[in-house]
């Protein structure tokens, strides 16, 4: 047996070997397939990304052609190089760059020499296409907006670069991508799949047909058409009425938590982004440092959300028991604590829950925070307890919404003081005092501000805010079926709410009413400071307004947003009030008031910040280069010194 064991093996090894070779080479024609390379073409069809509609069925983003010119270095042939360039009205030294780019990613693979070509641009070089070998014709779609609102909410096209393609296998140079928003959220949707052919090519490298009758070729798959939650008309309304004014506006339907608008000012026109020009319009809004267009100002900006952070601070004392709805404080145009005064512009007088939301008054909520904070034996304890209750309302943390930016804000707790301001359990309840009436270290983005409001509709519970309604094809994400229940009971809104619908009775929005439509809201003026000059100055204030209506049954929550717009009940509480009355009644019947924030502007106010911070960064600039000009003489009289030894 010993002696019949290796003949048997070698047997059997020679046996799978020959069997292998027989499947490689008879059967499976991958590896021919991979070592005919050199005389095999591979064409991509492209498949038009899917559209987009908004919830009503309107299409926002369809296609259009487009037209890109390939390169093949390698496969550059007698090519006359003036008539080539001023075909294509580009320079000479342009086209030994892209020629020298296109060889540093491969001399024998495609790359996009020009793209984006206009139809005009596309007929003139195909009509001498014979003359340019190693040049081709590549067929592409771009996106082709039937609105020019939405720049934040769509994204925008553009080619992959090196990272992706490396990162990601399916994308090839001059492959385009989605980026930002809508199109880089639903990319993988939106694309569709590339349809792959295979042409094979004879000694003279002329095209002869499909390789083996096209076995291994694929057919381009159309991307999936989605559906947005956004209604378009009061996307467009809201950015028209945020025109020369910076902030965001965000309304979330509260039952669903779809997203019906998401507008951030300044914005763009999602159509400069599209074409030949795209990179040189793109340029312009990544520098425009000043007024920063390409910042979501609605899912990014975290500012101190003021009085409308009242409503939390009422429904943790109801909860904690510190309060009821009879609890009185009293009001002498503020609050003091220690050697500090918290200034109020309610009326002076006695405060209940009611009336204490209705008049927006610092010393009721600051008394409520005091009240709630001194419950545990210790501070710290309260700040937690606080803390967690706030937190259940989807704040200080990323909220999970479908779009590819945000900020988490941030609501304190005992941990964080103990890190940068208190530790060793120093901290007091005076000292954090501030947070009461939403200003102290609290900070929210407007889409946190607006799922609050929803939440308060609600009664206690939300949905994560999402943008997407629905995909052709396949359903989505659970999570955004998915209710978050506060820690704080039921019960305790109603009191809340009541308080919200005074305001516009007989609280601080009472000339802001709309006749038929029962609101409820909150006004609120943040203060705002920014470093300038390495000093801490005070701008004029943010005003915020949020709401939602109708009191019964709400169709919709809002935040709205303006920066150094003043009081809330001035500029953010009339562009309130018009976005619900056009989403619920579908018109404007406040004409005067609509009129007046059409026409106004407050570019004048941010001019004037403008101007000082870019004198401060003239200053810091001088200073650098004096400073600059000191090390350098030294270094230059050093050099001398040391030549003069030598």
């Amino acid at each position: 047996m010993r002696k019949l064991l290796l003949p048997v093996m070698i047997i059997v090894a020679a046996i799978l070997i020959i069997a292998r070779l027989f499947f490689l080479q008879i059967i499976d024609d991958s590896l021919r397939l991979k070592s005919e390379n050199i005389s095999i073409k591979i064409k991509y069809e492209y498949p038009e990304r899917g559209y987009i509609y908004d919830r009503n069925g309107t299409l926002l983003v369809a296609n259009q052609p487009s037209y890109d010119i390939m390169v093949v270095p390698r496969e550059i042939k007698d090519l006359d190089t003036l008539e080539f360039c001023n075909l294509l009205h580009i320079t000479k030294d342009d086209f030994k760059k892209k020629i020298e780019k296109a060889v540093v990613y491969s001399p024998m693979l495609p790359s996009v020499f020009l793209g984006q070509l206009n139809k005009l641009e596309y007929a003139a070089f195909q009509e001498k296409e014979r003359k340019f070998e190693g040049f081709y014709i590549q067929k592409r779609s771009l996106r082709d907006y039937q609105i020019h609102v939405g720049g934040n909410v769509f994204g925008f096209i553009t080619q992959a670069n090196e990272a992706t393609i490396k990162k990601n296998p399916y994308y090839k140079s001059g492959d385009l991508l989605g980026k930002q928003g809508v199109e880089e959220m639903y990319e993988k949707e939106l694309r569709g799949v590339k349809g792959v052919k295979h042409i094979q090519r004879d000694r003279f490298n002329r095209e002869i047909g499909p390789f083996k009758d096209g076995k291994y070729d694929t057919i381009a798959v159309q991307g999936k058409d989605i559906t947005l939650t956004i209604d378009a008309e009061l996307q467009k309304y809201g950015e028209a009425l945020m025109k020369n004014k910076r902030g965001g506006i965000i309304a979330i339907e509260p039952k669903t938590g779809e997203i019906l608008c998401l507008v951030t000012a300044p914005s763009y026109d999602p159509s400069i982004l599209v074409g030949r020009q795209r990179s040189r319009n793109y340029t312009k809004l990544y520098n425009d440092s000043i007024a920063k267009p390409l910042y979501d100002r609605s899912l990014l900006a975290e500012y101190p959300p003021g009085s409308p952070f009242k409503i939390l601070t009422a429904l943790v004392g109801l909860q904690e028991q510190v309060i009821d709805t009879n609890t009185t404080f009293a009001c002498h145009h503020g609050f003091s604590y220690g050697r500090k005064f918290m200034r109020c512009h309610s009326p002076a007088g006695m405060y209940k829950l009611h009336n204490g939301i209705a008049q927006s008054c610092n010393a009721y909520f600051a008394n409520v925070y005091l009240d709630i904070l001194k419950k545990q034996p210790k501070t710290s304890i309260s700040v937690d307890v606080w803390s967690k209750h706030v937190k259940s309302f989807g704040l200080g943390q990323f909220m999970g919404y479908d779009l590819p930016t945000g900020r988490k804000g941030l609501i304190p707790d005992n941990a964080f003081y103990e890190r940068w301001a208190y530790p060793n359990g120093s901290i007091r309840p005076t000292y954090i005092v501030s947070n009461s009436i939403g200003q102290g270290e609290v900070l929210m983005t407007p889409i946190q501000l607006a799922n609050m409001m929803a939440t308060v509709a609600n009664e206690g519970y939300y949905y994560t805010p999402h943008i997407i309604k629905k995909i052709k094809g396949q359903p989505i994400d659970e999570k955004y079926r998915t209710k978050h229940v506060t820690t704080i009971d039921k019960k305790h809104f109603k009191p809340v709410i009541e308080g919200l619908a005074e305001v516009f009775k007989t609280g601080t929005a009472y000339f802001l009413g709309v006749e038929g439509l029962e609101i409820c809201g909150k006004t609120g003026t943040a203060e705002n400071f920014a470093k300038i000059n390495g000093k801490r100055v005070q701008l004029a204030d943010h005003s915020i307004f949020v709401a939602f209506a109708p009191k019964h049954d709400p169709k919709i929550a809002i935040a709205v947003l303006v920066e150094n717009g003043g009081f809330g009940s001035t500029t953010a509480g009339p562009i309130t009030t018009l976005m619900l009355e056009k989403y619920i009644k579908g018109k404007i019947t406040q004409k005067d008031r609509e009129k007046r924030v059409l026409e106004k502007s407050l570019q004048a106010e941010y001019n004037k910040y403008s101007k000082k911070f870019i004198d401060s960064m003239y200053r810091i600039k001088l200073r650098k280069d004096s400073i600059d000009r000191v090390k350098n003489k030294k270094k230059l009289d050093s050099i001398k010194k040391s030549q003069a030894q030598t």
